[in-house]
């Protein structure tokens, strides 16, 4: 099925219609936040199921119930996915909550409310290869075949939730800097207890070094992966099918280099160091 059939444009960027109805989209814009929000923010594919895996961790002081009893959809829920009958106006504070939508497109309430964001990116070449094995598993998605043009598609951001590099640059340059917290995946994988510390702090949680260290062999991917409230074994085959490729696959950076050809790399890099030439900040991998 093709991109019309699929999705619907919101505010611009493609989101996939059938998790998106227009009652999502709806409840997305009238949410309301609280200043003492925690919000989980990644462009699709970044990292966001294993923040989901650490952020409760944290929040609940290392208890494994938090990451056990509901599946992360329900634990830390996207707000874009029309999440009412969570009722999380009822949740006590303080919520945990994700999104993958861009800066821009984040409801009247956010910047009231400047609730505490933990933004997270990638390598945009492993995003863009966990992302064509996503595709090919999501019956909501586009097929992502031929590779070669499902790469000019992402670079051209004609995929959902638009642009890699509009997400990234509208968030570095979000106003109230001081609510946010920057991190990359592959701080993550060179030193993950030392993330796991950085979160915390950021989020105003005093863990001794025990509960860290327990925290952090919780969320090695290698173990978060045989979690089943956070691997999507739960979700129904004919949404996600998992027989060819797994939700959680490899956990791994710089996947890319099995992924893509010379040319498509060397394109890649063409595009990369155009559109983010006036790009202050930086990133690990580059």
């Amino acid at each position: 099925m093709t991109e019309a059939e699929l999705y619907t444009v919101y505010k611009g960027v493609y989101m996939p219609a059938r998790v998106h109805p227009p009652q999502s989209l709806k409840y997305f814009e009238e949410f309301s936040f609280r200043s003492d929000d925690i919000l989980i923010a990644t462009y699709p594919k970044s990292g966001t199921t294993w923040m989901q895996e650490i952020v409760p961790l944290i929040m609940s002081g290392g208890d494994p119930a938090s990451v056990e009893t509901l599946p992360n959809w329900q634990r830390v829920p996207w707000l874009e996915v029309g999440q009412s009958q969570l009722k999380l106006e009822q949740r006590p504070s303080p919520r945990m909550l994700a999104t993958h939508c861009q800066y821009s497109m984040m409801p009247p309430s956010f910047f009231k409310a400047k609730p505490k964001v933990i933004y997270v990116m990638r390598n945009p070449k492993d995003v863009f290869t966990s992302s064509f094995h996503h595709h090919r598993m999501a019956s909501f998605l586009v097929n992502p075949d031929p590779q070669t043009e499902f790469l000019h598609k992402f670079l051209d951001g004609k995929v959902m939730f638009g642009s890699w590099f509009d997400h990234v640059k509208g968030w570095l340059n979000a106003e109230d800097k001081e609510h946010i917290m920057y991190i990359s995946y592959e701080e993550m994988i060179m030193d993950l207890k030392d993330s796991v510390a950085r979160i915390a702090q950021f989020l105003d949680k005093s863990l001794d070094a025990e509960v860290i260290e327990k925290i952090t062999e919780r969320c090695l991917f290698k173990n978060m992966k045989q979690n089943k409230m956070s691997n999507y074994s739960t979700a129904p085959r004919e949404f996600l099918d998992q027989t060819n490729t797994e939700f959680l696959r490899k956990g791994t950076s710089g996947d890319w280099k099995n992924q893509l050809t010379v040319p498509e790399a060397e394109y890649f890099d063409a595009v990369y160091k155009d559109k983010m030439k006036d790009v202050k900040y930086k990133f690990v991998w580059d």
